[in-house]
């Protein structure tokens, strides 16, 4: 397999917008581990039912889950040049998984502050329709007589992740800060 980047940062630092840059720019694939999990969860697989519990309670899914969903991810014809890891490692065990499945040749940590987390995150929403994404502050839809619009799509109805709230973003910051902060 070619060369691999990295991307790391805590939940709701802005990976995801910058993947997009990243990828726009190399012509890799984004694999994010988040985002494959939310994917099994929608599709009710046995693994997306596994990880629901420790997801709504914003811990860590186990290592030997995600390793697999990498594994088996860095087997599709597009990944042969490499990939944008978005979100992964985020503990040690996945860390030297991920040496012995990839070739890995620059990493990049994004640092923001928890109450500047915090409050990114619980401010998030997406369009039922399209999945554009808003935020109450930063990038509201548009609004008719107090009727959210979807700039994209028109669509007018809006959805907010279960695990959007604080206490949850709380626990995940908690767990980022012990297992994947020292990674980078």
């Amino acid at each position: 397999m070619a060369s691999s980047i990295v991307l790391f940062g805590p939940p709701g630092a802005g990976k995801g917008t910058q993947a997009g840059n990243i990828v726009a720019i190399t012509g890799k694939p984004q694999v994010s581990t988040g985002d494959m999990l939310r994917a099994a969860l929608a599709a009710g697989t046995t693994l997306g039912l596994e990880a629901k519990g420790y997801m709504e309670a914003g811990q860590l899914v186990p290592d030997e889950v995600i390793i697999g969903l990498i594994e088996e991810r860095l087997t599709q014809s597009d990944a042969s040049d490499g990939v944008l890891f978005d979100g992964f490692p985020r503990t040690i065990a996945q860390a030297e998984a991920l040496a012995e499945i990839a070739d890995v040749s620059v990493v990049i940590a994004i640092e923001v502050p928890d109450s500047r987390i915090v409050e990114r995150i619980c401010g998030r929403y997406t369009c039922n329709s399209c999945d554009a994404v808003y935020h109450d502050t930063f990038n509201p839809t548009s609004a008719q007589g107090g009727v959210m619009i979807c700039d994209q799509c028109g669509h007018t109805e809006m959805k907010r992740r279960a695990d959007d709230n604080e206490e949850t973003v709380r626990t995940r910051l908690t767990a980022y800060h012990a297992q994947t902060a020292p990674l980078a």
